[in-house]
């Protein structure tokens, strides 16, 4: 009789008898779990989470029939392994009714959005995305970058692939139209012309150097541009340049010069552009060797605003149909899509995800897979850059999982530490102390595992040791409670501590308090005169290591504690702007951010407003005879 491979047995991994067809252990509870929650299901659309006996969300689903798709699960012999497996701890399911499918395909991708369950596709790196700003809520609109929501007092262009392309198109921008984007606070207590005037990149509205009509054409040129409607605005500047310089004109000449270079110049940097394609977004996805990269090019107003590189996490038998499909849907969650979306593949449901992210946007959107022309020519670009990206980002996890295995070497390790926690303090004299924590895996730095511990406990100023107890505390207690059985992967193998014996024995103490005895310790200490390559490492029971000073493993602890004191000072930093930031008005009952303005621009500064009388304070706009007793007795009473 031939063996059975595990992908021809995927139920033998889990525990099922094929020869009694009974079930064994998890696999048995999960099927049960399952038809527990058919007998009550609905066979209409909608969505269901399987959720294990921990109450964590392992998948997220949609179906238009909810019924006649979970019954599938129940047939585990039909199940891929990895599904085979999800069943198993599956303890219970939830379900949420839509009116269509393509309401429950809008709530999925939202879903795995928020609870990023084990065993769905999984979108990374997911941030947002920069646009220029024009805004609309005063009688001289000003230019700015934005993130976040879209907003209501202004017209939005993009998005751009990254801050330095907002950066750059603004500064053209300016160069072109002198468009101010300074604060409205700035601009109501302007007195001269600001340096922006001085070096032609503002026109200075704030002291009347321009007309309101002549202010307002640049906004609505400005805003043509963006729009799509550049070689227009070109052919117009420079007949207007050639006009002034026919009557002699030639500073208004120079001015129109300088527009069409500027102009220019943000149209050179936009790379590869399309006639025809005004808004569209090209979506390619490369899969290799289990892993996956999408790259993303955004064409907007006829215009290339960049591109970005994503890696989403899946298991290693996922298609490309099915990783693009969740991309997509993901990826268009929470941020409006363009008329046509050029895919470099077919994916699963492809008219019911053009359904969905038409109602999403209120508008049609058009999900097409180019075959040929330029439409495919862009694909292929797009296809290119997901290759090299992808090529690089499997080569540094190659060079980064053998430092991790050097590294476990030289400290003589158990095995290869996949997440390294290190740590930092920062404060000055004292004041304003901080704790950071960063992490480091395979993959590299893991931000979004970065942690920062304001100190809260009655600390003597500048008592570093005090300070790391604290941070190590909170860091592994909390890791107690949330995470007792180390599943979440949130545990570190490795704990490297910058400093030295001292800081070293503190760790030790927290850890023995709590209990903990399978934690790596490491303390990083500088070596002689302080001097980078000439650390010494404390690891507890043994003699301290010293690495040669061309090890790749000394610079890579080297970079691990770079690292840590950056994220430390920042945060730091942060703090200590804060602090700077705050008023003695902050502390005045009944004193909110309007009237502090009102306060501060009547009596000139916070120092102004202490030393007034009540008088003076009730001839304040907004200020009753009230809240100026109020203020009064706050800066004049007995306390």
């Amino acid at each position: 009789m031939k063996p059975e491979t595990p992908s021809e047995n995927p139920a033998r991994e889990i525990g099922l008898s094929l020869e009694s067809d009974e079930y064994d252990g998890g696999a048995a509870r999960g099927v049960e779990a399952i038809k527990h929650a058919l007998k009550t299901m609905p066979g209409s659309a909608g969505v269901y989470r399987m959720i294990d006996d921990k109450d964590r969300v392992l998948y997220v689903g949609k179906a238009k029939n909810l019924k006649k798709r979970v019954v599938a699960y129940t047939r585990l012999m039909q199940l891929p392994i990895r599904i085979a497996r999800m069943v198993a701890q599956t303890v219970r399911m939830e379900i949420i009714t839509t009116h269509t499918e393509a309401e429950a395909l809008l709530l999925e991708s939202n879903l795995i959005k928020k609870l990023k369950p084990r065993y769905n596709i999984l979108l990374r790196d997911d941030k947002s995305f920069p646009y220029i700003l024009i805004t609309e809520d005063h009688d001289y609109p000003r230019i700015v970058k934005h993130r976040g929501a879209r907003a209501k007092d202004g017209s939005c262009f993009g998005p751009f692939a990254s801050a330095w392309a907002v950066n750059n198109t603004i500064n053209h921008l300016q160069r072109a139209f002198l468009l101010r984007s300074c604060t409205d606070a700035v601009f109501a207590n302007r007195s001269r012309p600001c340096l922006l005037y001085q070096i032609k990149r503002c026109s200075a509205p704030c002291v009347d150097r321009v007309a309101k009509a002549e202010y307002d054409g640049l906004v609505d040129i400005c805003r043509d541009f963006l729009t799509g409607r550049s070689q227009k605005i070109l052919k117009q500047l420079e007949t207007d340049m050639l006009a002034a310089s026919e009557r002699m004109d030639f500073e208004q000449a120079a001015m129109y010069r300088d527009r069409i270079r500027a102009l220019s110049q943000i149209r050179s940097h936009q790379d590869i552009n399309l006639e025809g394609v005004e808004e569209a977004d090209v979506i390619a996805l490369h899969h290799e060797g289990g892993q996956s990269c999408v790259q993303v090019f955004f064409f907007r107003s006829g215009s290339n605003y960049g591109n970005r590189s994503y890696f989403p996490r899946h298991e290693q038998g996922a298609e490309i149909p099915e990783i693009l499909s969740a991309f997509v849907g993901q990826f268009y969650a929470d941020k409006p899509a363009p008329k046509q979306v050029l895919l470099s593949h077919e994916i699963e449901g492809q008219e019911l995800v053009e359904t969905a992210l038409s109602i999403n946007n209120n508008r049609k959107i058009i999900l097409q897979v180019p075959k040929r022309g330029g439409r495919r020519k862009l694909v292929e670009h797009a296809l290119t850059n997901a290759k090299d990206a992808l090529g690089r980002r499997m080569a540094e996890s190659a060079s980064q999982r053998k430092l991790l295995e050097d590294l476990a070497d030289k400290l003589e390790l158990d095995g290869t530490p996949e997440r390294i926690e290190v740590y930092d303090n920062s404060h000055i004299q004292g004041t304003n102390m901080v704790g950071g924590m960063i992490v480091a895996g395979p993959e590299g730095f893991m931000k979004s595992a970065y942690r920062k511990f304001n100190i809260k406990g009655d600390i003597a100023p500048g008592d570093d040791f005090a300070m790391m107890r604290e941070v190590l505390t909170r860091r592994f207690a909390r890791a107690q409670k949330e995470d007792p059985d180390r599943e979440n992967g949130t545990w570190p193998d490795l704990c490297l501590i910058d400093g030295g014996l001292g800081q070293l024995g503190v760790a030790r103490e927290v850890l023995e308090d709590l209990r903990i005895e399978d934690v790596m310790l490491v303390g990083v200490a500088k070596g002689v005169d302080r001097n980078a390559g000439k650390e010494v490492l404390h690891i507890p029971g043994k003699p301290p290591v010293r690495l040669d000073m061309q090890d790749p493993v000394l610079y890579f602890i080297q970079r691990l504690r770079d690292e840590a004191h950056r994220w430390a000072i920042g945060t730091h930093r942060a703090k200590r702007s804060k602090q700077i930031g705050k008023s003695v008005l902050d502390n005045v009952p009944g004193v909110g951010g309007a009237r502090k303005k009102a306060l501060l621009h009547h009596f000139g500064s916070a120092r102004g407003v202490a030393d007034a009388g009540l008088t003076d304070l009730e001839a304040v706009d907004g200020i009753s005879a009230a809240l100026a007793r109020k203020i009064y007795d706050h800066f004049h009473g007995e306390n």
